[in-house]
């Protein structure tokens, strides 16, 4: 399991102890081999030499910084050999910082003052009368040393909390944006499935139903319009493989080109509505990316089919026009149209309209949804009994 930041090692711990140890053994060595050179034949030489060793091993175990038994072993030790030698006062220095690292800074600090009290006294018991440089230098010293590491200390902290709420926020970052990832994607299903299965299945439902009433009287024409109906369910199953795999529109991938496939949904919308329907290209047609014309294709089934379940038209056309900078498609009707006013109320209402049955109320934010992901606008011209002019512009890459 990891460690929560918070509570991990710092890594640059590790060397700094090494070179706290190594220090206090050179020192201590050093304290050392003063002591034999001066007082070798002294009756507390063998003390000061187990002592010594004793406090050495004490000290590279490290168990001094992890129990307070052996750190309060290692400290009566060296002071012990402080009484006996001065020379050893020298040691003090990194045992402040194993002091200062193993307790918390309020037990910390007094603990250090009585070391550096410690210290001082040491010093002033050297032969040589009285060095006010012994006085001041221990304290002056340990007062560093304290300040320094207590800030450190406190600035790691501040770090490793500041690294905490980082990795929090960039955890929260990342789960508003898986959100809204499955936001967008879901919009994105909503309107491939309006744009292909629903309409597929509405113009399904429509013919079927005409064949029902018709299948008495007509036979040969409720024939038709079943075989109509299965025609557009096999292009709907081959529409929803393409879906499930993220590909283009079947129409854009037959065809090869958008100016094509619009020609092929004008000749089949008429072959299989009875709705006039013809298609112009209007300019020089420019490179376009993928997705902008799978945008427009669909926009123009979309379209197609609200004039064909709501409009009562009787002709239809479908324009597409290069611009310079910008491709328009223009899908026009002369159906009984409706009043501008109402386009905000659909937008309001698409929710309700679309589940009663129609697709015009879901069908234009769908539109609207897919021109804002490539930067393009809708604009809706109409009026009751003049038609409706449903028009898209897309800006074009690279111009």
């Amino acid at each position: 399991m990891r460690q929560p930041l918070s509570r991990a090692v710092d890594p640059d711990a590790g060397w700094l102890t090494v070179v706290m140890r190594l220090a206090f053994l050179l020192l201590l060595g050093t304290s050392l081999a003063r002591y034999l050179a001066h007082h070798l034949a002294s009756p507390l030489t063998p003390w000061v030499v187990g002592l010594s060793l004793a406090l050495a091993v004490g000290h590279l175990s490290g168990l001094s910084e992890r129990r307070p038994a052996w750190l309060a072993a290692v400290l009566a030790s060296w002071a012990v050999l402080v009484l006996m030698a001065p020379s050893f006062a020298w040691c003090a220095v990194p045992l402040v910082y194993t002091v200062l690292r193993a307790l918390p800074p309020r037990a910390a600090i007094p603990l250090v003052t009585a070391l550096t009290v410690l210290v001082v006294v040491s010093e002033l018991r050297l032969p040589g009368g009285f060095d006010p440089t012994m006085l001041l230098l221990p304290p002056a010293v340990a007062a560093l040393a304290t300040a320094v590491f207590l800030h450190m200390q406190r600035q790691g902290a501040r770090q490793r909390k500041l690294i905490v709420d980082l990795v929090r926020t960039r955890r929260e970052l990342a789960a508003v944006e898986r959100r809204q990832g499955a936001l967008a994607e879901r919009e994105r299903l909503s309107v491939e499935i309006h744009d292909t299965l629903a309409q597929g299945l509405s113009s399904q439902q429509m013919l079927l139903q005409a064949a029902e009433r018709t299948w008495r009287q007509d036979p040969a024409a409720a024939l038709d319009h079943v075989r109509t109906a299965a025609a557009i369910a096999a292009r709907n199953l081959a529409e929803a493989r393409r879906f499930v795999h993220d590909l283009a529109p079947a129409d854009l991938a037959e065809q090869g080109t958008l100016e094509a496939a619009l020609q092929a949904l004008a000749d089949r919308e008429a072959a299989e509505s009875g709705l006039a329907v013809r298609f112009h290209l209007d300019g020089r047609a420019a490179p376009m990316p993928a997705a902008a014309q799978s945008a427009l294709l669909r926009i123009a089934q979309g379209a197609l089919a609200n004039t064909r379940e709501h409009a009562g038209a009787e002709h239809a056309s479908i324009t597409l026009s290069y611009l310079g900078d910008q491709a328009v498609l223009d899908v026009a009707d002369d159906g009984r149209g409706f009043a501008p006013a109402l386009v905000g109320r659909l937008g309001r209402d698409e929710r309700t309209d679309w589940a009663a049955g129609g697709s015009r109320g879901h069908g234009l934010p769908a539109m609207r949804a897919r021109l804002r992901q490539l930067g393009g606008t809708l604009t809706i011209e109409s009026a009751p009994g003049e038609g409706t002019v449903v028009s898209a512009a897309i800006p074009l890459a690279g111009r």
